[in-house]
């Protein structure tokens, strides 16, 4: 799913309550879905508490932040209490977000391959379009550049 203006597929996912979201159900606002390789590792943790820290931003231009990655649903309930995230986390433990988004790519730790999760966001506008992406990000000043990225007067 690359390309600016594309539809989005008809995505659900489990959060770390149980419950579940559906992308469907947030049509009518802005979404940020930013993927990432794994709870409460440091880098991880950075850009979740990054997103954290600007979500009052976020929620004042009509914008709902989802995290996701593939760990299990325990895990992001864990997560989230520990550094009391606002936003839910989606539990992509079958990588149906992942494939969908293109996000999952070989990398190279050690001089190891393996296929993982590259960190990625994505700005979906109201119409469920994709309206930005950003690819392989850097942590530092990232959740500020897609919060700059929205229209400052929320659109209904």
């Amino acid at each position: 799913m690359t390309g600016k203006g594309k539809k989005l597929p008809k995505l659900e996912g489990t959060l770390g309550d149980g419950s579940t979201l559906s992308l469907s159900s947030l049509q009518g606002r802005w979404v940020v879905v930013f993927f990432y390789p794994k709870d409460n590792t440091p880098g991880c943790t950075n850009e979740a508490k990054d997103f954290r820290d600007l979500y009052a931003n976020f929620q004042a231009r009509n914008a709902e932040v989802i995290g996701v990655s593939r760990d299990s649903v325990r895990s992001h309930a864990n997560f989230a209490a520990k550094h009391e995230l606002p936003f839910p986390l989606v539990s992509d433990a079958d990588e149906t977000w992942c494939k969908a988004f293109d996000v999952i790519h070989e990398k190279v730790l050690y001089g190891k391959r393996y296929l993982g999760v590259v960190r990625s966001t994505f700005l979906i506008d109201p119409s469920g379009r994709l309206a930005a992406e950003w690819r392989g990000i850097k942590i530092p000043g990232h959740a500020q550049a897609v919060l700059d990225t929205l229209p400052s007067v929320p659109t209904a």
